[in-house]
């Protein structure tokens, strides 16, 4: 069985230094980043695209149990209840030190390195979220 990483644009994305863009590729790296299938963990990005849950303040302003609610109808159920808890918290944490925005959070770093420790210390992110944020991210990130 071939392994193949799912991209930005298979999931319709073109990412640009725009933070709407970034932030859904972000979503999507945040539920890859667990141990989920991948078409689970598209699915599920799928859904939240559907229902326009699509940025942090809307992800804020979703209570646990819609989110968890989300998360079941993309099949995401293993961590449904963890990673509604940890979406919201990391939305809350996303608004409350960058203004909801990535490209702030990136705009306050001195390198590439210091990002991805600041990716990391949101809720629920660690290195393999960051790792497939980053793959495609980084290189729309740099280019200012």
């Amino acid at each position: 069985m071939v392994h193949t990483n799912i991209t930005a644009s298979d999931l319709g994305l073109r990412l640009e230094r725009k933070e709407r863009e970034l932030f859904k590729w972000f979503l999507a790296s945040y539920l890859f980043g667990k141990r989920i299938q991948q078409t689970v963990a598209r699915q599920t990005w799928e859904v939240f695209m559907k229902h326009g849950v699509d940025t942090p303040q809307k992800i804020a302003g979703s209570s646990w149990q819609q989110l968890v609610d989300l998360l079941g109808e993309g099949q995401y159920r293993r961590y449904d209840e963890s990673t509604a808890r940890n979406l919201h918290e990391m939305a809350h944490e996303l608004i409350r030190d960058y203004h909801g925005n990535l490209l702030n959070m990136y705009d306050c770093c001195d390198d590439e390195k210091e990002f991805m420790k600041k990716l990391q210390k949101l809720k629920g992110v660690g290195p393999k979220t960051s790792e497939i944020f980053m793959r495609e991210a980084g290189p729309v990130l740099a280019s200012v």
